[in-house]
């Protein structure tokens, strides 16, 4: 695995070092672009290097695995690449050092060597790359945990793998077909990838350690060593610092109390957390997110959470006293648990007459609320965009279609490699298609999904990556199609959970998986890295980690007992699986009852479909305060897609992790970005990667030596969560409602 010479269809420039463009007409139309990414490049810089491919492939095994294990944690942290984007400088730095630099089989056409020279930024961007493809989850294991965990289906290895590959490489399928108008053009920016190039620029950057200070290494890993080391305080010596709920501590039995001051069960009030786990969980690193988005969500948190939820609870909104507050559960009209389970056929669909027995599903309200802030969402995003910049994005859409495309300086220097067949990706995608269909059909007893339902989930993938990509190229959004596509096979296909789970994993989640893909692919402009080199780190990183995911997702489901089943697991159990349970219920929801019963004519619903026309105007009002009061520049800075949609992880996310997420964003993108810049540019996302991998490390040795063979605990107030300090939290307060360790009004 030694170094392959870059291929080039000019052999002029493979001689050619630091390659420099200065022609002012070619330099980028984007600002920010022009401002942050280099001009130059070397085409001689080795990519394919030994170091690379075992660096590349430790990261992607290695986050593939952590962020699988930590998915199923009642705050499942995810380690974004970033991470190891900072941790494998120093190791790339160490084997260049320490392997040795003899040429094998010199003088023949196998000629290579293992350490080609100092590492370089390529290399670089090739690992983060490989640690992209392990960095998250993979959607469809849901699908698994879902049918082995919650409906007690069985479900072999085999079709679960094929479900695994083909999600992912269908998305890679549609990557292809539009990298030539999402990639290519000046106008589709991508300006998340900025953030990893400046990144990349700063980890290269010759830097001179000052007398008495230290370099960004050195606070990556002083960084790493902390958290690794006060982990074990929130994991494992003092679990309570994971939520503070501490105005409930006053009144133990007061359901009221509870009410507002727990912070995983309910309101929250005055609830905090000091655990990072806690923090980044569900919405990522609070020190990546910039004030402006930070500040969105903040308000529409606090006006889902502390107005609109209490108006609806305490005036017994859609029977809201009937239920819990805060709830991802479903439930009957007396307020007890639904049985999913007895309205489920032997042939695995709705027994109608079963459901008639038993009475409609019902939501709590909170749960009910946030359904209807995403389909505000999802109409607020699409005129949000019109009004704001469809000017903007017409222009750039007709700048990246039209005849006389300009050619800024990133696309020529890209000219001079080969470029990737667009045959490679078609032949990916017809057989990834033709796989879907088989597994589909082969399985269909457990499965459920028709050959029609699959073509139909592709077509909307098809439909809509373009004017999504668009869309998050040029703004930093991307519209979610996942309650669309529940809706669409909801009502053509209801009754069958499994089928309705597959048609959104295959028509929305292989969308974003495009997007991913494509989103990597101009970093890769950016930053010259060949596209053979590319095309090939993507394909292999997919590989592996959809390996890794599946079988570390079966190893979990088959070794820890009970997992996701809160009935069965101990009260401070941390396998609670909250990510899974929404999904299931979603399941339940839009696949087994189906839509038409519950948002539909026959549902108790219905009136959560005004949510849409509220969505639509929402940004209308924004557009129409700018214009009527242009001197407060502030009102401009109101994103209604990003506010109406901040509780849109909530549940599974509680008021603790958002409450927490705010207060470390509003400290480092506010206070410590305006009167700490420079320290906030040096050591903001260092801060962020150590505290992400220091977590991880540790959360995971604690399991493997205290947990996995024989649960050692320390049994003592402080190590109770909020579970049971705040017992009373989950208790309805409807007249006649009956629930055990509960009061009777």
């Amino acid at each position: 695995m030694g170094e392959i010479v870059e291929e080039t269809t000019m052999d002029s420039l493979t001689k050619n070092k630091d390659k420099n463009f200065n022609n002012v007409d070619e330099e980028c139309s984007i600002e920010q672009v022009n401002l942050t990414v280099p001009k130059t490049d070397d085409t001689t810089i080795p990519v394919s290097t030994f170091r690379m491919w075992v660096l590349g492939l430790a990261s992607c095994i290695l986050l593939s695995f952590v962020n699988q294990f930590m998915w199923y944690r009642q705050n499942p942290m995810i380690i974004t690449s970033i991470s190891a984007q900072i941790a494998v400088v120093p190791l790339g730095h160490l084997m260049a050092k320490t392997i040795t630099t003899r040429v094998f089989f010199k003088g023949t056409s196998w000629e290579f060597t293992l350490n080609p020279g100092p590492f370089n930024m390529k290399e670089h961007v090739m690992i983060t790359i490989f640690a992209n493809a392990g960095a998250g989850t993979v959607y469809a294991t849901h699908v698994l945990s879902a049918v082995k965990l919650y409906y007690k289906r069985k479900l072999s290895l085999l079709p679960a793998v094929l479900i695994m590959l083909t999600t992912q490489l269908l998305g890679f399928g549609w990557a292809g077909l539009f990298r030539k108008y999402l990639v290519e053009p000046v106008e589709m920016w991508w300006p998340i990838n900025l953030v990893q190039v400046s990144i990349f620029r700063a980890l290269h950057e010759n830097e001179k350690r000052d007398k008495g200070g230290i370099t960004k290494t050195q606070a990556f890993l002083i960084i790493l060593c902390c958290a690794s080391a006060y982990c074990v305080l929130p994991s494992y010596l003092f679990i309570m610092t994971t939520g503070f709920s501490w105005l409930c501590w006053i009144a133990p039995k007061s359901v009221l109390m509870n009410q507002l001051g727990s912070g995983s069960q309910a309101l929250g009030i005055g609830s905090f957390a000091i655990d990072w786990s806690t923090i980044s969980s569900y919405l990522g690193s609070p020190l990546a997110s910039p004030w402006f988005a930070t500040a969105n969500v903040a308000a529409g948190f606090l006006i889902t959470m502390y107005v609109v939820i209490p108006f609806c609870y305490w005036f017994d909104v859609l029977k809201a006293k009937s239920f819990p507050i805060f709830s991802q559960s479903l439930y009957k009209a007396d307020g007890s648990l639904y049985n999913i389970k007895s309205i489920v056929s032997p042939e695995f669909t709705l027994d109608k007459a079963a459901y008639a027995r038993n009475g409609p599903l019902y939501l709590s309200t909170f749960f009910a609320v946030t359904y209807g802030l995403g389909f505000a969402t999802l109409s607020a995003t699409i005129v949000h965009v019109f009004i704001f910049n469809g000017r903007e994005i017409w222009g750039q859409v007709k700048g990246a279609f039209g005849e006389s495309k300009k050619v800024d300086i990133h696309t020529k220097m890209m000219k001079s490699y080969k470029q990737v067949p667009n045959w490679w990706f078609y032949v990916i995608l017809v057989s990834t298609i033709a796989l879907t269909v088989f597994t589909c059909e082969y399985y269909k007893e457990s499965l459920q999904l028709p050959w029609w339902g699959v073509l139909l989930a592709c077509a909307i993938a098809f439909f809509f990556t373009l004017p999504v990509g668009v869309i998050q190229a040029t703004t930093n959004q991307q519209p979610g199609l996942n309650i669309i596509t529940e809706y669409i096979i909801g009502y053509m296909y209801p009754g069958r959970p499994v089928a309705n789970m597959l048609f959104k994993v295959y028509g929305y989640i292989s969308m974003v998986q495009a997007l991913n893909f494509l989103q990597d692919f101009k970093l890769g402009h950016y930053m010259k890295i060949p596209p053979r080199k590319m095309y090939m780190a993507q394909v292999v990183g997919t590989l592996v980690s959809v390996a890794v995911y599946t079988g570390t997702a079966w190893w979990v489901m088959e070794t820890i007992p009970h997992i996701c089943d809160t009935t069965q697991l101990p009260p401070d159990s941390p396998w609670t699986c909250s990510y899974d349970k929404t999904f299931y219920s979603a399941s339940v929801i839009w696949g087994l009852v189906g839509p038409r019963r519950i948002f539909g004519n026959l549902g108790y619903y219905s009136h959560i479909n005004w949510f849409f026309l509220l969505g639509a105007i929402a940004p209308c009002l924004v557009w129409v305060a700018t214009k009527a009061f242009p001197r407060q520049k502030w009102i401009g800075l109101i994103n209604m897609p990003v506010l109406m949609g901040a509780t849109m992880m909530m549940p599974p996310a509680s008021a603790v992790n958002f409450i927490s997420w705010i207060i470390v964003g509003f400290i480092s993108g506010y206070i410590v970005l305006r009167y700490r810049p420079k320290m906030w540019e040096r050591y903001n996302y260092i801060l962020s990667g150590g505290l992400d991998a220091g977590t991880a490390f540790m959360t995971i040795l604690l399991f493997f030596s205290l947990q996995y063979v024989r649960n050692i605990g320390i049994d003592w107030w402080g190590n109770h969560t909020d579970d049971v300090m705040c017992p009373l939290a989950r208790c309805p307060t409807a007249k006649g409602i009956v629930v055990d360790g509960c009061p009777v009004y």
